[in-house]
C-alpha cells in the first residue's frame, strides 16, 4: 500500500512534465497536441484514484510528509483535472484553426507543449505538498513557465503583458516567501525542528504554541503574495493584461484554475492561524476585507470594459472576491466558497473558449466589433452568452447557488456589511455585464460568414453548460460530502456536517 501510494504521488508530478517533453518532440504539430491530450487524460485517471484513496483513508502521505494529500488539496486536485482535460482538448481546436491558416508553426507548438506539461507539474507540486517551502516553490515556478505562455504570439503588447505579470507576480511571490518564513520563526517557541517547522501538519498540531505576533504577521505577507498571484484587489495589475494577451487555452487555464492555485494557498494557512490564541478572526477578517474590495473593484472596472477577454478578467477578480469573502465567514460560508471554486473554474473556462474562437472568426475582441455573435456561430455565440449570464448569477446555474448559499451564510453570521456590500457589488456586475452580454449575442453587428462547428466543439460547450445547469438545481451527495470534508480542512464545517444548513438554504 505504501509503495503503490509512493508510486500514485510521482506519476502526478511527473506525468504532466513528461508528456508535454513527449509531445514536443514530435514532428507533426497535431500529433504533438493528440499527444498532449492523452497525457493529461492519462494524469486525470491518476488523480481519480489519488481522490479516491483520499476518500478511503481520508488523507495520504508519502516523501517522508513531504507531499500530502487530504479532502481540501484532493477537492482542488480534482477540479484542476477537469479544467485542465477540457483545456487541453480546446488547445487541438484553438491551434487546429490557427494551422489552418498557416500559423503555428512547429517552434510554437514545442514551446506550447513544454510548458503547458511544466505548468500542469508545477500547480500538481502546489497541492499535493504538506512542506509549505516546497508549495511556495510550485507557485514559483507557475509564474516561470506561465509567463512564456503568455507571449507565445509575440508582439508588444504580449511581451508587455509578460513582463507585467512577472514583475507583480514575483513581488507577490516575494512576499509569500517572507510570509512563509514568518510562519515558521512563530514555531521557534515550541519543541519542532526547522524542518518540521515548515510541514503543514506539524504547524497545525501545534498551533497552539505559536507566536501570535510572528503568525500575524506571517498570514498578512501570505495573504498579500499569494493574493497577489490569485488576482484579489489591489493586487490585480497584472490580471487583465495577461487574460487579453494569452492565446485563449492559456487565458482558460490561467483563470480556471490557477488563481484557485495560489488562494488554496492561503487557504492552509487559515486553519493554523485560527488556532493560534489571540489570532482567533483574525485570518478570516482579513479575508472578509479583500474579498469584498475585490467585488467592489471588479464591478467598477467591469462597467468600463470594451474588450471581451479583459471583460472575463474582471469576471475572475470579482469570483476570486467571492471565494475570499466566502472564506471569511466561515462555516456555510467556507462551504459556498469550495462550491464556487468548481463553479467559476467551469463557467470561466467555457467563456475563455467561446471568447477564443469568436476572436478567431472576428479577428478581434473588441466587444463592438464582435456584436450578432449567435448569428456567425450559433454554439459559440450560445457559450458566450451562457457563460456570462452564470457568471452574473442567474438561474439556475450553479453560480446562483453558491453565491446564494454566501449571502445566506453572511446574513446568519451577522454580517450584514458584508451581505450589503456583496449585494451592490453583484447588482452593478449583473447590470453592467447584461448590457455587455446582449448586443455581443444578438446585436445587429458587420455580415459574416456562419462558422460550423465540430463535434469536440460542440462537447466543450455542451459538457461545462450541463454541469453548471446540472449542479445548480441537483447537488449529488458524493460532491457535497466531498466539498464538506474539505471545508472541515479549512475550518468552516465538518465532514457531512452542512446537510440541515444547505437544506435550508434550499
Amino acid at each position: 500500500m505504501k509503495m503503490e501510494i509512493e508510486v500514485l504521488f510521482w506519476t502526478l508530478l511527473l506525468l504532466p512534465a513528461a508528456g508535454g517533453a513527449v509531445s514536443a518532440s514530435l514532428g507533426n504539430r497535431r500529433l504533438m497536441l493528440g499527444v498532449l491530450i492523452a497525457s493529461v487524460a492519462a494524469w486525470s485517471a491518476a488523480v481519480a484514484a489519488a481522490c479516491a484513496r483520499v476518500g478511503e483513508l481520508g488523507s495520504v502521505e508519502a516523501a517522508s510528509s513531504w507531499l500530502r494529500l487530504d479532502a481540501l488539496s484532493a477537492w482542488h486536485l480534482a477540479v484542476m483535472a477537469l479544467i485542465c482535460l477540457l483545456s487541453t482538448c480546446y488547445a487541438r481546436v484553438y491551434f487546429g484553426e490557427e494551422m489552418d491558416r498557416g500559423g503555428f508553426p512547429a517552434r510554437q507548438a514545442r514551446q506550447f507543449c513544454l510548458l503547458w506539461g511544466g505548468t500542469l507539474s508545477a500547480m500538481t507540486l502546489v497541492l499535493v505538498s504538506n512542506n509549505l517551502g516546497i508549495m511556495w516553490v510550485g507557485v514559483e515556478s507557475t509564474t516561470l513557465l506561465t509567463a512564456f505562455l503568455i507571449c507565445l504570439h509575440l508582439s508588444k503588447p504580449s511581451i508587455e503583458a509578460t513582463w507585467k505579470y512577472i514583475l507583480i507576480c514575483s513581488v507577490g511571490v516575494g512576499f509569500a516567501f517572507m510570509g512563509t518564513l514568518l510562519m515558521a520563526v512563530s514555531a521557534k517557541g515550541t519543541a519542532l525542528s526547522p524542518e518540521e517547522a515548515l510541514l503543514w501538519t506539524r504547524l497545525w498540531e501545534g498551533a497552539a504554541k505559536l507566536d501570535p505576533v510572528w503568525a500575524k504577521a506571517g498570514f498578512i505577507f501570505l495573504a498579500v503574495g499569494y493574493g497577489t498571484k490569485a488576482g484579489l484587489a489591489p493586487m490585480h495589475n497584472w490580471l487583465p493584461d495577461a487574460h487579453s494577451q494569452a492565446p485563449a487555452p492559456v487565458s482558460a487555464i490561467f483563470s480556471g484554475f490557477m488563481l484557485n492555485a495560489a488562494l488554496y494557498c492561503v487557504m492552509r494557512h487559515v486553519p493554523v492561524l485560527e488556532a493560534v490564541p489571540g489570532c482567533e478572526g483574525f485570518a478570516t477578517g482579513l479575508l472578509r476585507g479583500f474579498g469584498i474590495l475585490s467585488i467592489l473593484v471588479a464591478a467598477v472596472f467591469i462597467v468600463f470594459q470594451h474588450d471581451l477577454k479583459r471583460l472575463l478578467a474582471y469576471h475572475s477578480v470579482e469570483h476570486m472576491g467571492i471565494i475570499a469573502l466566502g472564506l471569511g465567514l466561515g462555516g456555510l460560508g467556507t462551504f459556498a466558497a469550495l462550491f464556487h471554486t468548481v463553479n467559476h473554474s467551469v463557467c470561466k473556462t467555457l467563456s475563455f473558449f467561446a471568447a477564443g474562437r469568436l476572436g478567431q472568426m472576428y479577428g478581434t475582441h473588441d466587444m463592438a466589433g464582435m456584436r450578432g455573435a449567435m448569428k456567425v456561430s450559433p454554439l459559440w455565440g450560445a457559450g458566450i452568452f451562457g457563460s456570462i449570464l452564470a457568471l452574473i448569477g442567474v438561474a439556475p446555474f450553479a453560480l446562483f447557488m453558491s453565491e446564494f448559499l454566501l449571502l445566506k451564510a453572511a446574513i446568519d453570521s451577522g454580517s450584514a456589511v458584508s451581505a450589503v456590500l456583496f449585494l451592490a457589488g453583484g447588482a452593478v456586475v449583473f447590470m453592467a455585464a447584461l448590457g455587455h452580454a446582449i448586443p455581443l449575442a444578438w446585436g445587429g453587428g458587420e455580415q459574416r460568414a456562419g462558422r460550423r462547428a465540430g463535434v469536440l466543439e460542440a462537447v466543450l460547450v455542451v459538457l461545462p453548460m450541463a454541469i453548471l445547469l446540472g449542479l445548480g438545481i441537483w447537488m449529488p451527495d458524493m460532491l457535497e460530502a466531498a466539498i464538506s470534508q474539505a471545508a472541515g480542512v479549512v475550518g468552516g464545517v465538518r465532514a457531512f456536517g452542512l446537510a440541515g444548513a444547505q437544506g435550508g438554504a434550499r
